[in-house]
């Protein structure tokens, strides 16, 4: 079974792109999605002891935990020490259900790839990636996004250009989604074959 990284920095598309993956039959793990169930879970409890007032009814406020960490690398680091134990228990749980369906090929939705040192661990790695004015676009257009948040969360990010060239495949959605959908068609039938990525 083929295990794919995605990944991609702020504003590029790896989201809809991964979508396009899940459109041809390939079964995607989404590792914000996996945060966002964390903190309505099992998270909840460790995270509220790190950082306490950042729950709401049983439930994390992601606007005030961002608030605690956004710029302060210490604590981001506690952050990511109770997370990422969680979102990767999430993940082999995954795996564990792809390989046992049948799956010749997985993809891995991880936006801190590279950053978070997970990049050797994938069968190959693919790149969402756009010009650095249509990003910029995209994520000022964001409600509550402030150049000065952009700025922030592109500081925790690898640049764009060393993401491209560490690439195995490259997915450009700045011609438009069309274009990308087509490039996702190219990496499925590459490494699972014609037909349905999961069969």
């Amino acid at each position: 079974m083929w295990i794919v990284g995605l990944t991609g920095s702020i504003g590029m598309g790896k989201s809809a792109t991964a979508g396009l993956f899940r459109d041809l039959g390939v079964p995607v793990h989404d590792a914000d999605a996996a945060v966002h169930a964390l903190y309505r879970a099992e998270g909840v409890a460790p995270v509220e002891a790190e950082f306490p007032g950042v729950s709401v009814d049983g439930v994390i406020d992601r606007p005030k935990l961002s608030a605690r960490v956004l710029n302060d690398s210490a604590a981001m680091k506690r952050l990511e020490s109770i997370v990422h134990p969680l979102v990767r228990a999430r993940e082999q749980a995954f795996l564990d259900a792809a390989r046992a369906s049948g799956a010749r090929l997985v993809v891995l939705d991880i936006p801190l790839l590279f950053e978070t040192k997970r990049a050797g661990a994938m069968h190959a790695v693919a790149v969402v990636s756009a010009a650095p004015e249509i990003q910029s676009a995209r994520v000022l257009a964001r409600d509550g996004m402030t150049p000065e948040r952009f700025a922030a969360i592109l500081g925790r990010q690898m640049p764009d250009a060393d993401k491209r060239r560490r690439a195995h495949f490259l997915i450009d959605t700045g011609r438009g989604f069309d274009a990308a959908r087509h490039q996702v068609a190219g990496i499925v039938r590459a490494l699972a074959g014609p037909g349905r990525g999961s069969r």
